[in-house]
């Protein structure tokens, strides 16, 4: 495209430069002949000639330098020209203004999404030089020496290993994929233990990034050390929000988790890590060291089998890519070979057909990226139509205003102006147009994105990389649309308007010109057919939201509540934890209005679950291909009573499943059909990890199937089991062991309290205060609450999707209103011949609207099959809804024609109410 612009510039400039040497030829010659005259020879003719023009390169430059400015004035003057018809008609431009900042602010309010969550690399030092070691997102931690095909997660020992081996890395730092809550308290000791979120990261992981501190110091390796003392680094928004950007902060030691930090420095303002998440980023970084120290016996420093961390490295100058990527590796083969002996039989099934990938790490792991990015397509192209309905439509506004002008026009024509000055007039005209409502889409865009973000996350208290203020790509980006829009609407109409015939413009003002109206009804129609997919589309995301939302969930959401808790921010051990939550309990069912109460790992939909491999006593060990997965949770006793999830056969976990008795799970149907296909699963045995342990858990009952994680939610039920939290297996690795007493420590209290409570969270946050003033409650969320929340995504994308569909069908209304009106106007005469006729209001009437509704027939031609392909393009973001739905295609078609309807009565009746002498008189 470039080289295409070069050309065609470099052709015009050649043109330009033939004119003026053409012309600097004909004076010369016409001195010459001059000279000849008065009786010189050929020679000094010639030579005389030259001598008085003087040097034939400074005259070609004083000539283009002539032109270059006599330009730049007729464009100023058309600038000040165009500035004052557009005041002359304020309701034109107060409607083309209102209408274009609506259409540029919509997308660039999608464009700064697209560009913060898609196409913004991290605010660190050259970070195209920075490669990550991976390339999916997995959360939190994966057990195991094999992952799905690609290593993605990586072990402490792993994440040495190549620290160690691989030369070709200037640097390589690893930071936690999951993230880690604190309990944070100040220096002074009054103030009650506060909720954060932190990360552990390696000690070069700011130098890594090329990350220095606000004030104060960044971590570095030699804190990154078994041995040395405690330290954190605080990020610059919890500094300036919680803190008050006290730098007194700095030196000081915090309480984490119980045990005293020392902050060495805040981070710089916009440095939210190298993991972009949409809520929770970090509020502390603390070294990786410090991780046995915080998480106790649930340590995963020290366990090879538990991978748990992000790599991202900055590459040595002049090293490849490619090169790194295949000694990387070798190395993770090399690493594995050596821990074959604590393999399970399937991982060395399949170790080594294991890879990795290096991929550009200049964006971090972006969460945010891999959720969103099929939306913001979605929506980028829906702003995209939204956008060219606009264009169609300010180009017919702008078509009727010159050829209702094209008197003046012939006179231009007549009095010598040229078609291209006429051109750059009426694009000049159009392009200050589009600049203006650039400038006012700017605020839509400001507003816009904060409605987005508003959308997008609605979790409460949750800080969120995105920012909504108006950044330089997002200026730029609407300057660009402004200036493309002007263009795209201005010059059909500026050509048809710069050549009209002046003879035919002269002889009567009022006959229609019929290339034009067709060009112009050629515009309605396909701003109806783009209405139509839009609304189309709107309709269809719409239903599958109310799909999503309202799918059989497997319990009882009426009057149940989350209470988020944890334990181990109030510094418990696990031989605590029974009789802690027998205290909550029984403590929160003495809240007036509080039917029943129960304690889990996770509360159903509330994002998590622990994931695990299947064993069944009696059957072969699963291979390394086969789906053995199931997710599960720990629970107290009325887990299933509280949530009103019924036992389909068995029993529930109850107070006599004790440490004492036979380990139990409840399972649910989904898991029944998987793993007990055509079998009676109660009584049956299963465990997880090794075959060794296929014999722990003893099915005691079956519960109906329950929408448990907030991923795959249109998927069917994932399996799932439920075991006692009083039971603890004992695993002879200790990464296994480290693992089951990590879910222990239960985060999730259920409860169960009909009718609308008022101060429930205030009445629990008491309650739990009475227990201890050191057990942190995060918050008390309703199960409304929660969904809002999980369907975020959805329903912002389905809101935005209808907004622009209801823009579009406002603008074709306007369009096709607009369109008719005209048409209406050219036929004044011809009207009023057949009113004289005979003809009366009813038919003229009839006559309109057959005109108005055969543009919108047309377009609904094309737009029902264009609806049908794009609803296939989106059928994967679908619930239960057909590309095809024919509900989404009537109401869309429908809408329309009202709005046609509508659109085409007003001009209708006036056409009716035309008084036939007068008409006739007119014309």
């Amino acid at each position: 495209m470039g080289m295409l612009r070069r050309l065609l510039n470099l052709g015009r400039q050649e043109k330009i430069d033939a004119e003026i040497q053409a012309e600097l030829e004909s004076h010369l010659q016409m001195r010459t002949d001059d000279n000849l005259a008065a009786g010189m020879s050929p020679e000094q003719a010639r030579r005389e000639a030259r001598l008085r023009f003087g040097n034939p390169i400074a005259l070609k430059e004083r000539a283009v330098a002539s032109d270059a400015a006599l330009e730049l004035s007729g464009l100023w003057r058309d600038l000040l020209h165009a500035v004052r018809q557009l005041r002359r008609s304020p309701a034109f431009t107060a409607t083309s203004i209102i209408t274009l900042a609506l259409g540029i602010g919509a997308t660039t309010a999608i464009f700064t999404l697209v560009q913060q969550v898609m196409l913004q690399s991290l605010p660190v030092a050259n970070p195209q030089e920075l490669w990550r070691v991976g390339d999916k997102m997995h959360c939190c931690t994966w057990g195991g020496y094999t992952q799905d095909g690609d290593f993605t997660l990586f072990s402490w020992d792993l994440y040495r290993s190549f620290r160690t081996h691989t030369p070709g890395f200037e640097e390589l730092a690893a930071f936690q994929a999951s993230d880690q809550g604190l309990g944070v308290r100040p220096p002074g000791g009054a103030q009650q233990t506060e909720p954060r979120s932190g990360q552990f990261v390696s000690g070069n992981f700011f130098q890594t990034f090329g990350i220095g501190a606000w004030i104060g110091r960044v971590m570095t390796d030699s804190d990154d050390q078994e041995n040395a003392p405690p330290v954190a680094v605080m990020s610059y928004q919890v500094w300036k929000e919680k803190y008050g950007s006290d730098p007194s902060v700095v030196g000081a030691v915090y309480q984490i988790d119980g045990h005293p930090f020392t902050v060495i420095g805040v981070a710089p303002p916009g440095f939210y890590g190298a993991s972009l998440k949409g809520w929770d980023m970090p509020d502390f970084w603390l070294p990786l060291a410090s991780e046995p120290l915080i998480n106790g016996t649930t340590s995963l420093l020290k366990t090879p089998g538990q991978s748990w961390l992000n790599l991202i490295g900055r590459i040595q100058p002049g090293s490849n890519p490619r090169t790194i990527e295949a000694q990387l590796r070798l190395e993770l083969r090399q690493w594995q070979a050596s821990h074959l002996a604590d393999m399970t039989p399937p991982e060395k099934e399949s170790w080594q057909q294991q890879t990795l990938n290096l991929t550009p790490g200049g964006s971090g792991v972006s969460e945010l990226r891999a959720q969103y990015k099929d939306g913001l397509k979605l929506l980028m192209a829906a702003a995209g139509c939204v956008l060219l309905v606009v264009c169609a439509n300010l180009a017919n506004l702008l078509l009727a205003r010159g050829l209702r002008n094209r008197q003046q026009t012939a006179v231009r024509v007549a009095l010598g102006a040229s078609r291209r000055r006429l051109i750059r007039k009426a694009l000049v005209e159009s392009i200050a147009l589009s600049l203006m409502g650039g400038l006012l889409g700017i605020g839509v865009a400001y507003a816009g994105t904060n409605l987005i973000v508003h959308l997008a996350f609605p979790v409460k208290n949750a800080s969120s990389p995105i920012q909504v203020a108006p950044s330089v790509p997002m200026l730029f980006f609407a300057l660009a649309v402004a200036t493309a829009t002007g263009i795209l609407f201005g010059i059909g109409p500026a050509w048809m308007t710069s050549h009209a015939e002046p003879v035919e413009a002269l002889r009567g003002a009022n006959r229609s010109v019929g290339g034009r109206s067709r060009i112009q009804q050629t515009l309605v129609i396909a701003q109806a057919s783009m209405s139509l997919v839009l609304l189309s589309i709107a309709a269809l995301l719409g239903q599958s939201l109310r799909n999503l939302k309202h799918q059989n969930f497997g319990f009882d959401m009426n009057g149940r509540y989350v209470a988020w808790i944890n334990p181990k921010l109030g510094g418990y051990k696990p031989e605590q934890l029974d009789p802690l939550f027998e205290r909550i309990q029984d403590r929160l069912k003495a809240i007036p209005g509080v039917k029943a109460v129960s304690t889990a790992l996770y509360a159903p939909m509330s994002g998590e679950a622990w994931n695990a491999g299947i064993r069944v006593a009696g059957k072969p060990e699963p291979g390394p291909h086969d789906d053995n997965g199931a997710s599960w949770v720990r629970v107290t006793p009325g887990f299933f009573e509280t949530l009103g999830n019924p036992i389909l056969r068995g029993r529930p976990i109850t107070d006599d499943d004790t440490a004492a008795t036979l380990h139990v799970a409840v399972i649910n149907e989904a898991f029944a059909k998987k793993f007990f296909k055509g079998e009676d699963p109660i009584g049956r045995h299963f465990g997880s990890r090794k075959m060794k342990y296929a014999g722990i858990y003893t099915v005691v009952g079956i519960a109906a199937d329950m929408r448990y994680v907030t991923w795959g939610l249109k998927e069917p039920n994932r399996p799932m089991f439920y075991v006692p939290e009083t039971q603890t297996v004992q695993y002879d690795e200790a990464d296994e062991m480290a693992n089951e007493i990590a879910t222990h420590y239960l985060t999730n209290v259920i409860l169960w309290a009909p009718g609308h409570q008022v101060g429930l969270e205030e009445q629990v946050r008491e309650a739990l205060h009475e227990i201890d003033p050191d057990l942190v409650l995060s918050s008390v969320d309703s199960y409304p609450y929660l969904l809002k929340s999980v369907f975020a995504q959805q329903n912002m994308i389905s809101t935005l999707v209808e907004m622009f569909g209801a823009l579009g069908l406002v603008l074709a209304a306007v369009g096709l209103y607009g369109v008719t009106a005209y048409s209406v106007e050219q036929r004044t005469g011809e009207i009023g011949v057949r009113m004289a006729l005979g003809a009366d209001r009813g038919k003229v009437m009839q006559m309109v609207l057959r005109g108005a509704f055969l543009q919108v027939s047309i377009g609904l031609a094309i737009g029902v099959p264009a609806s049908i392909g794009v609803g296939w393009v989106v059928a994967s973001q679908l619930f239960e809804v057909r590309p095809w739905d024919p509900v989404a295609l009537v109401l869309s078609t429908t809408l329309l024609l009202l709005a046609a309807l509508t659109a085409g009565a007003i001009p209708a009746q006036r056409a009716a109410s035309i008084d036939p002498t007068q008409a006739l008189r007119m014309e």
